[in-house]
């Protein structure tokens, strides 16, 4: 997985450093998450829409953020619609685990609009797949206006790291200072270096 998504991106500084950027990008259908049991017209998640402006601006930040980690530090940054892998081939959700597995850094980015519930069931099943040592690669990180159970249960359940912006300066801050601290981890012996396709 690994050579096939850096096939699919350009040439950066540290090629082999793939950096797995997720975010609420997408839409989801919220009567399809209730359990049958469960009057849907009962659950209060109004933070579970957002309208076409929201999504294209919630991708157009990620897109901004995975072009600034791109030229400083240079690593191999990517969306899930990056590698273009049809969906007759992997589903969306395995693909996500698939991504996670191979990357070296996963950063979960949820501003202030969008499908908090869509976003905290794709967090849940990529951590869950993971082992306590690639836990410690994965970042969360959430703006200020955001709060919510599944957030704090992201850093009780799985231990992963959670953090807060209040911009996207402040975020390109975060989240440059957890891949350098990976980054210089691998080099050091810290953690197990991933530059093959192997456990991928």
């Amino acid at each position: 997985m690994r050579t096939r998504i850096k096939s699919s991106l350009g040439e950066v500084a540290y090629g082999d450093f793939l950096v797995y950027l997720m975010g609420p990008y997408t839409t989801f259908d919220v009567e399809k998450l209730v359990p049958d049991s469960v009057d849907p017209a009962a659950v209060s998640l109004p933070a579970a829409r957002a309208d076409d402006d929201e999504l294209d601006e919630m991708m157009a930040t990620l897109r901004r953020v995975q072009g600034r980690l791109r030229e400083n530090p240079g690593v191999n940054a990517f969306l899930a619609v990056d590698p273009e892998i049809p969906l007759s081939e992997m589903d969306a959700a395995s693909q996500s685990i698939a991504f996670a597995r191979a990357s070296n850094a996963t950063l979960f980015v949820v501003p202030g609009l969008g499908d908090k519930l869509g976003v905290g069931m794709e967090v849940g099943s990529v951590l869950e797949d993971m082992d306590d040592t690639d836990r410690e690669r994965v970042l969360f990180a959430h703006e200020d206006a955001v709060s919510s159970a599944m957030i704090r249960s992201i850093g009780q359940r799985w231990d992963a790291r959670v953090v807060s912006y209040a911009d996207e300066d402040e975020l390109l801050v975060a989240v440059r200072q957890f891949v350098a601290d990976l980054m210089n981890r691998e080099l050091y012996g810290d953690l197990p270096r991933k530059t093959t396709d192997d456990g991928a």
